[in-house]
């Protein structure tokens, strides 16, 4: 025990160079164990952000994808009638050159049973009419300047009272369904 007080210089030497003898390669071991555990860290938030992003795309995709369906499916509803109200256009193209040709007897006879028909043929068509409306369909409008989008010119003509391309004669009304053209009206335009 006496050595070690007349040394003491000595002795703290020794412990100091026995502690970093020590020290040393557990610090070394735990600074390698850190910086791996820092990459091993970062390469973990950066996989989670990945999957995070590849999440928040497929999600955004499925809802995309949820509501364009929801549209094609409210479209497919709103003109599943498209074809058959094609089909029935041609009744109601009939009714209108009954009507026409009822008009145009009447003049030249004027009977009580030709007015009798008349007023069948009229009703029947006010039905008609009433049902397609109440079903979306509608007559498009022929007044005035043509417009390409519902109007197919089949022939020009001259006219002393409308301009040049307003709509002189309908020779077969035109028909939309909701916003959608069915059938363009035929008509003659002023030259």
């Amino acid at each position: 025990m006496s050595d070690k007080r007349e040394n003491p210089d000595v002795e703290t030497e020794l412990e100091e160079k026995v502690e970093t003898e020590v020290e040393t390669p557990e610090t070394e071991e735990e600074k390698q164990s850190e910086e791996e555990g820092v990459d091993e860290l970062s390469q973990l938030k950066a996989l989670v952000t990945e999957w995070e992003d590849k999440y928040l795309r497929t999600h955004a995709d499925f809802e995309n994808s949820k509501r364009l369906l929801a549209k094609d499916k409210a479209a497919a509803v709103s003109y599943a009638n498209e074809s058959f109200a094609n089909d029935i256009l041609s009744v109601v193209d009939s009714f209108d050159s009954a009507l026409a040709m009822i008009d145009a007897t009447e003049e030249q006879e004027g009977s009580e049973v030709i007015e009798k028909i008349k007023e069948g043929l009229n009703l029947t068509y006010a039905q008609l009419t009433k049902v397609l409306e109440k079903n979306g369909i509608k007559a498009v409008d022929c007044e005035g300047e043509m417009n390409p989008e519902f109007h197919q010119a089949i022939m020009q003509v001259d006219s002393e009272e409308k301009e040049a391309g307003e709509i002189v004669q309908v020779l077969q009304k035109g028909y939309t369904i909701k916003d959608r053209l069915l059938r363009p009206a035929m008509v003659s335009t002023a030259k």
